[in-house]
């Protein structure tokens, strides 16, 4: 298992990211382009990597994970390619065994002051071992991302104007008719006006709506997803950056058949720097995921606290604590999850840390068999140029 994705990975299904990986890894020049490669190599115990209620399946687990890293700039753009996979070797059940892949491309080109451009072409192809449709076989899915967000003024103007767009085909690889009902396209719209307050924070109104087009004949799941949200970004200079969003969400299914649903909603992602070597963060959500298990829609609220602290030059420690609260609309289930983590990081040089961990999970259904306890313990090598 990799180190980053033991650490980061969230409570709800996405790629994996490198926010502990090395902090400075070299790159080497090719052909006009900076190459970065990194290695991360791990061994860990999982308890209950099926997330049973009874009798919980445990292995030690192997993971390798190499990623590559192509960055090139102009005076105008910039652009970056990334390729990474996550293999994981379950020594107990040779079914449990997985290889994620990750590979992206994007780009930032600002063609005036005043106009900027972003774009990302992103293809993901993931197995998850718990909390799967059949306990017997890894949810195997793949997940296909195009995106781009324009934005007119100028950094440092009073208003500025956002226009975005994201399309998600998600199909999945499970034998048989296995999670064939999830298989969808999902194509989000948005706008965004920020308002300069002061120096460093800007007022926004977003409008986003999401179309949910799903691929089964018959199926009652197609919805337009609704949300009108107003907050504030922090500009990330400062100790305390990110943004924060609040409003209103609304879910309108196409099929009669189904309830619609509304609910307030917030985002907010904010890291908080009192010193250079001490970080918090904090991600809070409340919104409608997809339907899962047979439900409608999911309501997830959640928070995720984090500090990393870096005693010397050479030790640091990571804490987090996540709560997620899911209620499934439309089969009466609701789970309260529960998760915390601990690591210590050894960095004998500035090529390599060395990671110890631990991870407990609590997931607490009032449907019986869907409640679960996990802990995972993990030792990790990650290294670079």
């Amino acid at each position: 298992m990799r180190i980053t994705k033991f650490l980061t990975t969230t409570l709800v299904i996405g790629a994996s990211t490198s926010a502990w990986a090395v902090d400075d890894p070299a790159s080497i020049n090719l052909a006009g382009f900076e190459f970065t490669p990194q290695l991360a190599v791990s061994e860990s115990y999982d308890d209950n990597y099926r997330g049973m209620n009874e009798n919980a399946q445990s292995s030690w687990v192997t993971g390798i994970s190499p990623e590559f890293l192509l960055t090139a700039e102009t005076r105008k753009a910039g652009y970056q390619l990334g390729y990474s996979l996550d293999h994981e070797i379950f020594h107990s059940d040779s079914e449990a065994t997985n290889t994620d892949h990750h590979l992206f491309l994007k780009s930032v080109m600002e063609f005036t002051a005043r106009h900027r451009l972003g774009w990302n072409l992103e293809h993901h192809r993931v197995e998850e071992t718990s909390d799967t449709e059949t306990i017997t076989e890894n949810d195997k899915y793949s997940s296909t991302i195009a995106g781009a967000a324009y934005r007119f003024g100028a950094d440092r103007a009073r208003n500025q104007l956002e226009f975005g767009t994201r399309f998600e085909a998600r199909r999945y690889h499970n034998s048989g008719t296995i999670n064939a009902d999830e298989e969808r396209d999902s194509l989000m719209v948005n706008g965004i006006w920020y308002h300069r307050l002061g120096g460093r924070t800007r007022s926004l109104v977003e409008l986003r709506q999401t179309e949910h087009d799903y691929k089964r004949r018959g199926s009652t799941r197609d919805a337009t997803d609704t949300a009108v949200l107003v907050g504030a970004s922090l500009d990330a200079t400062a100790k305390l950056s990110g943004s924060v969003r609040v409003g209103a969400a609304k879910k309108d299914f196409d099929s009669d058949l189904r309830d619609d649903y509304s609910s307030p909603m917030w985002e907010a992602n904010l890291t908080w720097k009192p010193r250079t070597y001490s970080i918090f963060t904090l991600d809070a959500r409340r919104a409608f995921d997809e339907g899962d298990d047979g439900a409608a829609t999911v309501e997830n609220v959640s928070t995720q606290l984090g500090w990393r602290h870096e005693w010397t030059s050479r030790i640091a420690t990571e804490l987090d604590y996540r709560l997620a609260d899911k209620e499934y609309e439309g089969i009466g289930r609701q789970d309260d999850r529960t998760s915390y983590g601990a690591a210590v990081v050894y960095s004998p040089d500035r090529w390599i840390d060395v990671t110890l961990g631990y991870r407990y999970t609590d997931n607490d259904s009032n449907f019986e068999q869907e409640s679960y306890e996990r802990n995972v313990y993990l030792l990790g090598f990650e290294m670079s140029l």
